[in-house]
């Protein structure tokens, strides 16, 4: 389901009993309902960053409900207004519809009509204010530290961070693949006193165990066959500088002795050299995995796992930094317009609700991904409301058919949470998708995360 911004409701209504009445139905159907007995009050409780529905009777003096509905859209175009008479007054109708309301009911209406359209009205409010917060997250992504999101869990990474920073001591980075932990490796030297110095990055994945040991060490001249100049390995290139050992938990375990000989000994021999050379080394490593486990199931060797550890740093991974997806979102957004030469998009139901209920296993990465096939239309994102042509009833049942899907989509199939937005009974539910041949099994997330309305 997509969460609104909240369940508030402001009820505008002068005949006390009617207001009492479904002030009591609304509460009972879980909204946070204020009342108010004319327009000029809840006219004053309102402002641009309203979060909430305003529902508000026609017939009222002084202030009637389509002047209330004027006067909400000059402070913002895009807060949602429903309107209630007792009168069935088509053109009234029609002209509320055009002057911007959300939706129009005519008395007696059923509470749960009502509470249906508020959902609904509630949902399309939350998606606008959060249009409005990615586009003021595009104005405002360039943080100093590179860093996106004022989580609290990023709030302390960059604090703990600047202390790491501070100490020059061996760190190890410990987060889920995509989180970023080389960022904020190369934070961690560039807010120390080796800023400025030399930081060499060894992809200890990538490393060919035929060729390790040169890359790492180096070698003296007429050491190696078919070349008699001398090499310089990553690790001397680091010196006075930080050496970051990315995906350490890779590197084969015949690597890792020397490794560890290397940090305990603060010295590189290179490969045919007579002595050793002496190094000014700060060492940061990275891993995606458990390496206290791994060293005690034998995957990884127990002292260069302590060695390493003299200080642990965890990057939280994207399901844990709560609203920072919205910002990340907005930047790989950026990021995407920029490099495709597009437009900003807005976001719909089905990319909102992707951002706030995927747990996002391939974290920032993954979340980058997703902007770019946004961007591009091809993540599968269902339209809330599809271009439809045809006579007035096939037009009202095309509109129907696609709020119906749009909710399964939300609720991930579940028909339970669907029939309760929608405020239907269950047989009128089941009568309707056999209609419309939804199926509500299709729109089960899948194991990937990604929605899957096969219909």
């Amino acid at each position: 389901m997509i969460a609104a911004s909240s369940n508030r409701v402001l009820f505008v209504e002068d005949d006390e009993m009617l207001r009492t009445a479904t002030v009591q139905a609304l509460l009972l159907a879980g909204f946070d309902v204020t009342a108010f007995a004319d327009a000029e009050a809840a006219l004053a409780a309102i402002d641009r960053d309203f979060d909430g529905v305003v529902v508000s009777d026609i017939r009222m003096p002084r202030i009637d409900g389509l002047d209330l509905l004027a006067r909400l859209r000059t402070l913002d175009t895009d807060l949602s207004v429903i309107l209630v008479t007792g009168h069935g007054d088509v053109p009234m109708a029609v002209k509320a519809l055009q002057d911007g309301a959300a939706d129009f009911l005519t008395k007696p209406f059923a509470a749960d009509h009502l509470a249906a359209s508020i959902r609904r009205a509630l949902e399309r409010r939350s998606l606008v204010l959060e249009n409005r917060r990615l586009h003021a997250a595009v104005a405002t992504l360039e943080n100093e530290d590179g860093l996106i999101g004022e989580s609290p869990p990023m709030i302390m990474l960059r604090e703990t961070i600047r202390r790491i920073a501070a100490a020059d001591v061996d760190v190890l980075v410990e987060g889920e693949t995509g989180t970023g932990k080389e960022l904020v490796a190369r934070l961690i030297h560039r807010e120390g006193p080796r800023r400025g110095r030399p930081f060499i990055a060894i992809n200890c994945g990538a490393l060919s165990e035929a060729t390790a040991e040169i890359e790492l060490f180096g070698h003296a001249a007429d050491s190696v066959p078919q070349t008699r100049l001398s090499r310089t390995g990553q690790i001397a290139a680091s010196d006075g500088g930080t050496l970051l050992l990315d995906e350490v938990d890779s590197m084969p375990l015949g690597l890792q002795a020397k490794l560890l000989r290397v940090l305990e000994e603060r010295e590189v021999q290179p490969i045919g050299a007579e002595r050793p050379i002496p190094l000014n080394l700060h060492v940061i490593a990275t891993t995606k995995s458990d390496l206290g486990a791994a060293s005690e199931q034998g995957g990884f060797r127990p002292d260069l796992y302590y060695r390493l550890a003299t200080l642990r740093l965890r990057v939280p991974p994207v399901r844990e930094r709560g609203d920072d997806r919205l910002s990340l979102f907005a930047a790989f957004l950026a990021e995407a317009s920029e490099a495709l030469g597009r437009e900003q998009i807005t976001l719909d139901g089905a990319i909102h609700a992707r951002l706030h209920h995927y747990d996002w296993p391939g974290n920032v990465r993954e979340l980058r991904n997703f902007a770019f096939e946004a961007m591009l239309g091809s993540n599968g994102a269902t339209p809330v409301k599809p271009e439809i042509q045809g006579s007035l009833g096939e037009q009202v049942g095309a509109f129907e058919a696609a709020l119906i899907r749009d909710a399964l989509v939300r609720h991930k199939g579940n028909v339970q949470s669907t029939i309760r937005e929608l405020g239907l009974p269950r047989k009128t539910f089941y009568d309707k998708i056999a209609r419309y041949g939804i199926r509500a099994a299709s729109f089960r997330e899948a194991r990937s995360g990604a929605v899957m309305p096969l219909d």
